[in-house]
């Protein structure tokens, strides 16, 4: 039996992962064939099902690689920093992703997939409730230093963060002349107000810096 070489496999994996992406920010996840994928990958039918037995495994390792890059984002994060500051710089990512009309479509598609698939549900829930408590792990330390307010139940305010990311990413679903980039000393504005011990008045500066910065 021939030896498969590890890193050819996954360069294999991650080829196709990428014309689906592709595929599926052209035309969808239903409006995609199997075909389209192997013609954008170069590659037979033979050879994709060798990988990806369907479209909905796929979609399950684009979720998976996902989480993946997300947990070793949180996981690299300087904890000797202000925490807020670092919420901020997370939120600032969400926002550049939320710019690029490619991620933004495969986001929302997979959403919407979410909603028919039980086993993507399961999925996308699983990755959502880990960058969830990653983020209560980070408002609770930084709440204990004294950098957001104490009072805030850092679960709840995980949630509420979890949220405000999602509708940023549904309202470039709707509103087309919404423009997340340019959002950023507003989304900084609120969430120092919200975040913030004693921010009601301090939301002028937070503003002001955003702009300089």
């Amino acid at each position: 039996m021939r030896k498969v070489d590890p890193e050819k496999f996954e360069a294999r994996k991650q080829q196709i992962l990428a014309a689906a992406i592709t595929c599926f920010t052209r035309k969808g996840f239903h409006g995609t064939s199997t075909a389209e994928i192997c013609a954008e990958a170069g590659m037979s039918p033979g050879n994709l099902f060798h990988y990806y037995p369907t479209k909905q495994a796929i979609i399950a390792a684009i979720v998976e690689q996902d989480r993946r890059e997300t947990a070793a984002y949180f996981a690299q994060i300087d904890q000797s920093r202000d925490l807020f500051d670092e919420i901020l710089k997370f939120m600032d990512i969400v926002l550049e992703l939320a710019a690029d009309p490619a991620y933004s479509s495969l986001a929302l598609e997979i959403s919407a997939e979410a909603m028919r698939d039980k086993e993507i549900a399961a999925l996308v829930s699983a990755y959502d409730a880990e960058m969830q408590a990653s983020l209560s792990v980070m408002l609770r330390d930084a709440a204990s230093r004294g950098q957001i307010d104490a009072t805030l139940d850092p679960v709840e305010t995980a949630r509420w963060v979890a949220a405000l990311i999602d509708g940023i990413f549904g309202r470039i679903a709707v509103d087309p002349g919404f423009h997340p980039l340019e959002q950023q000393a507003n989304l900084h504005l609120l969430l120092t107000r919200f975040l913030r011990p004693g921010a009601k008045g301090a939301g002028k500066a937070a503003r002001e810096q955003t702009v300089k910065a």
